[in-house]
């Protein structure tokens, strides 16, 4: 168990990275700022994400799930707004389509690694 959690911050730290690569205005300086912007996220994932969604929920359906994408946004800008100068994301925009990023690295990640170990 936390065996795979630890793998899963790991992975979520790499698309981080990743994602930092391929916008201008993110910015994260090494691998640790990564880890634990990755550590923070998932925290905010257990406890302000359920929140979040659950008053944004007729929205959520309106917009088939694509609004799951903003607030994962907000997320990554409570996240950078945590962590500080290490991890930088310039504006609202450029969250989302970072979370958008995120979102398919980390299943890429996931599918590749996770499920490696699994057999």
């Amino acid at each position: 168990m936390i065996k795979n959690w630890v793998l899963s911050i790991v992975l979520n730290a790499v698309a981080i990275l990743a994602a930092a690569q391929l916008f201008d205005g993110m910015i994260v300086t090494d691998f640790v700022t990564a880890i634990l912007a990755s550590l923070i996220l998932s925290l905010l994932n257990v406890i302000v994400k359920p929140v979040l969604v659950f008053f944004t929920l007729p929205i959520t359906i309106f917009s088939l799930g694509l609004f799951l994408f903003v607030i994962n946004a907000i997320t990554l800008m409570i996240t950078q707004a945590i962590i500080g100068d290490a991890f930088i994301i310039e504006g609202f925009g450029t969250a989302i389509l970072a979370a958008i990023v995120l979102s398919v690295l980390n299943l890429l990640l996931q599918k590749l690694v996770v499920d490696a170990f699994k057999k």
